[in-house]
């Protein structure tokens, strides 16, 4: 019984298409039936499984040129066997035309509709009789500390089968950034190539740098007596401390550069660092302090003139 339904399956018919449909008509029905029925979207529904890979083998028919045109002479069946020429003609004449067809072919793992898609599209050989199909890719999410990810690093990720994945992370790799690693997926069906591994890169943030595009930018505390008589201090940046001169009266909220003291770029250089100054008085009382500033003569100084005005 199950025969007789296959041989009276019409993969035009499951598809959704004329008989004189062009290829590119057939491939764009295909496709969007596949984003409709890949087991993928479906969890648990052997009845869209089913249908999959019903369309699936007609698509692998009508895709062949040569198998088509056999089939529209009736010199094979929908499941691709030859035909004796009198049952052809009985089974057009009797045939329900129920959308049932089968085939060996099976359905690739997939993670996402373009993993499908050039999984389906991408690699037409056979083997076996069935499709060669790319392995899935697979997806992991790894944290990397700020500094890694400027400076670059290595990382091992274990999979979920206990194997071990080694990572090198290049150097300026930035926060969601997804690192592709070929051939290190999913394996591929009936000797199709394996698919990628896909790491998306987590950046932990830091306690004092912040990343914007290539330019590293940093908050620094300076005293009072750095700011008004200037002077030369240490400043940390992503590859070490360097020496920094901060001009005398310099004040909250002035931005020095630091050239070349940013992240990597990927076409050569780095970017800046951008050093805030941010005057800190003494934590403890200063008496010292306190009565210079009361016997300061420029009491006239108004710092929110600009506000006012």
């Amino acid at each position: 019984k199950e025969q007789e339904r296959a041989l009276s399956a019409d993969p035009y018919q499951l598809l959704g298409v004329k008989r004189e449909a062009s290829q590119e008509e057939i491939q764009k029905a295909y496709r969007k039936l596949a984003k409709k029925l890949h087991p993928d979207l479906n969890p648990g529904n052997k009845k869209a499984e089913e249908t999959f890979k019903e369309v699936s083998a007609a698509y692998d028919l009508l895709s062949d040129a040569d198998k088509r045109a056999r089939f529209d002479r009736g010199e094979i069946d929908a499941s691709g066997a030859e035909r004796p020429r009198q049952r052809y003609y009985r089974d057009f004449a009797e045939g329900d035309g129920a959308h049932v067809y089968t085939s060996d072919a099976g359905f690739a793992d997939m993670d996402g509709m373009d993993d499908i898609l050039s999984g389906i599209f991408g690699e037409r050989g056979r083997r076996a009789g069935a499709l060669r199909r790319r392995g899935g890719d697979v997806h992991y999410r790894l944290e990397v500390d700020f500094l890694g990810a400027i400076n670059g690093a290595s990382r091992r990720v274990t999979l979920p089968d206990e194997s071990v994945l080694d990572v090198t992370i290049p150097a300026g790799t930035g926060d969601r950034q997804i690192l592709r690693l070929r051939g290190k997926g999913r394996p591929g069906l009936n000797g199709g190539p394996p698919g990628d591994a896909l790491v998306e890169i987590a950046v932990r943030p830091h306690a004092y740098f912040k990343r914007e595009g290539d330019n590293i930018h940093l908050d620094l505390p300076v005293s009072l007596t750095e700011t008004v008589l200037g002077a030369k201090i240490k400043v940390p940046t992503p590859t070490g401390p360097v020496t920094m001169t901060v001009p005398k009266d310099s004040n909250t909220g002035t931005v020095l550069r630091l050239r070349g003291k940013g992240a990597p770029r990927s076409t050569g250089g780095r970017g800046d660092e951008y050093v805030t100054l941010k005057v800190v008085l003494p934590e403890k009382h200063d008496p010292e302090l306190t009565s210079f500033v009361s016997g300061w003569s420029n009491k006239a100084y108004n710092p929110r003139r600009a506000m006012e005005a």
